[in-house]
């Protein structure tokens, strides 16, 4: 009897018949199984470092790295004029009505300190200290926005500097609320101003260009706090060891005899998505 038995419960041969029987079960197992261990390295990743914040779209590095895409180009015009000259003074006087329509609250005008360095995108060689920029974006080219005008000003006070003064007029509402960086002292010297125009391609003319090169600041960033990385990891290996169940079920119902191995199967297989269905739905509402 014990000898039928044990001919009747082959656990290995039964395993490995139906491997090369059903690949459709075995190519499932395989992607449960890589699926848990998937989850097992990123939490793993996920309790050893720090994660920025997803839910925060807008940031100031995101902001910055915007504005760096752009070519700044002098028109030809431009280059010999005065510091108040007439495209700058009408630059002014449209920031000044537009914030003149709107309540003082809704407009912010700030002078931060950037991690911007500028450079000459021309042949020519020109004077990067002692420079100021102006220029007007939408607010979608900064990816703050729709269409509203964001106008910005941008002062070179030495040269190959890593860091730039910025001063931008816009909407409080379009502005990030996360961290913030710190404010650019007030400069006392006069310095050449000159309006310019933002280009995502450098002009086919011949133009004083300059591009902005931008280090990423990883203290304007918002990142996870330890409690939110906690319950971000525990759910993780939640689903891990939920996938690692559903495999030793798939196993042990392979390793059955024939004649119930695949009702076995497609029993856990059923089981599987259930389990799996409404803990994703479980930790969604959790969230």
């Amino acid at each position: 009897m014990w000898s039928l038995m044990m001919g009747f419960w082959q656990p290995l041969t039964n395993l490995r018949d139906y491997v090369s029987q059903n690949p459709p079960g075995t190519t499932f197992f395989l992607c449960l199984l890589t699926l848990a261990i998937s989850f097992i390295c990123l939490s793993s990743y996920s309790y050893t470092h720090t994660l920025p914040n997803p839910d925060i779209t807008k940031d100031w590095n995101r902001v910055l790295s915007s504005l760096s895409t752009f070519h700044l180009c002098v028109k030809a015009n431009e280059l010999n004029s005065s510091v108040q000259s007439p495209l700058i003074k009408q630059e002014e006087d449209r920031k000044t009505s537009v914030n003149s329509a709107k309540s003082p609250s809704s407009v912010a005008n700030l002078h931060l300190k950037v991690p911007l360095a500028l450079v000459t995108s021309s042949s020519q060689s020109v004077s990067l200290r002692d420079l100021s920029l102006h220029t007007t974006l939408r607010a979608s080219q900064l990816l703050i926005g729709g269409n509203e005008n964001v106008y910005l000003t941008l002062e070179f006070l030495s040269d190959n500097g890593t860091y730039t003064c910025l001063t931008i007029s816009a909407p409080s509402d379009l502005l990030p609320t996360s961290v913030r960086p710190p404010e650019c002292p007030e400069s006392e010297k006069n310095i050449s101003s000159f309006y310019v125009e933002a280009s995502n391609q450098l002009p086919t003319a011949s133009l004083t260009c300059y591009s902005l090169n931008f280090k990423d600041d990883p203290t304007l960033t918002v990142m996870l706090t330890q409690e939110e990385q906690s319950v971000a990891v525990h759910h993780l290996l939640e689903v891990s060891v939920c996938l690692l169940g559903v495999c030793l079920m798939l196993c042990i119902a392979a390793c059955q005899p024939h004649k119930m191995d695949e009702m076995s199967v497609k029993i856990a297989i059923i089981f599987a998505l259930y389990l799996f269905n409404n803990k994703v739905l479980t930790d969604h509402w959790a969230l």
